[in-house]
């Protein structure tokens, strides 16, 4: 078991529809035509495949896949979407999980190997990824920019959503690496609200590039986003693309 906190029953629950907007044609048609580009004719595997918001769409899509999900709550949201034969789960954690097979791609999205809160799991999640590749497979990872630009000295906290139904902002243990992201969140039309958090291990894309030489693959591709645009100091986040040499 690696350090990556559970999804409860209670969160898998309502997951897909406070991340619907994640859900979206306009979200989704870029990321699954990316993903269908690199996977060619072989299969995908997704790690932390949730509760498939984009495995799901990935397998009508044509490209076969494959996932792992630590959280059974998680992947019970998904078997009511698709059957076990269609799109096959094995429970466990993304570092070391293994599944029998050759993939021409694994991916990792939503800024999930954050979940991993050590540097050690993180160096083991691409060794995993490069474990399952077939040779010239690649190995795909969205994941936004760590926002310490947003953090003057003195300041504990970095806001990423103020709304009339959410909001969102993230602390930092500089030292560590770790980011708590805070949610306070309307719960229903009562006038009540819930709040939540959870721990992550934010990671530069240098430092990503490195954990993928560990792991023997090679960069190939960074972009800021699904659609291409070009990676900047600017960036909010990046698709980044290793590849496994043949």
């Amino acid at each position: 078991m690696t350090s990556s906190e559970l999804w409860t029953s209670a969160t898998a629950d309502r997951y897909d529809a406070e991340e619907s907007e994640m859900s979206s044609t306009a979200v989704l048609g870029p990321t699954l035509a990316f993903l269908a580009e690199l996977a060619g004719e072989g299969r995908a595997l997704e790690f932390a495949i949730g509760t498939g918001r984009v495995g799901v769409p990935l397998r009508e899509h044509g490209v076969p896949v494959v996932g792992i999900e630590l959280s059974e709550h998680m992947a019970a949201v998904l078997r009511r979407k698709t059957d076990e034969d269609v799109l096959p789960v094995a429970i466990g954690d993304m570092a070391t999980t293994v599944v029998p097979g050759e993939f021409t791609l694994v991916y990792l999205v939503y800024n999930t190997i954050t979940n991993l809160l050590t540097q050690d799991e993180q160096v083991e999640c691409f060794r995993n990824a490069a474990r399952h590749l077939a040779p010239g497979g690649r190995f795909v990872i969205e994941l936004g920019v760590p926002p310490l630009r947003f953090l003057p000295p003195g300041q504990v906290a970095v806001p990423f959503d103020v709304s009339e139904g959410h909001l969102g902002f993230d602390t930092f243990d500089l030292v560590e690496q770790i980011l708590v992201s805070h949610h306070v969140t309307r719960d229903g039309g009562d006038g009540r609200y819930r709040r939540d958090s959870s721990r992550h291990r934010y990671a530069w894309p240098a430092e990503l590039d490195l954990m993928a030489r560990i792991a023997g693959l090679e960069l190939e591709q960074r972009v800021a986003d699904w659609d291409g645009a070009p990676f900047t100091q600017d960036s909010a986040k990046h698709i980044s693309v290793w590849r496994k040499p043949a």
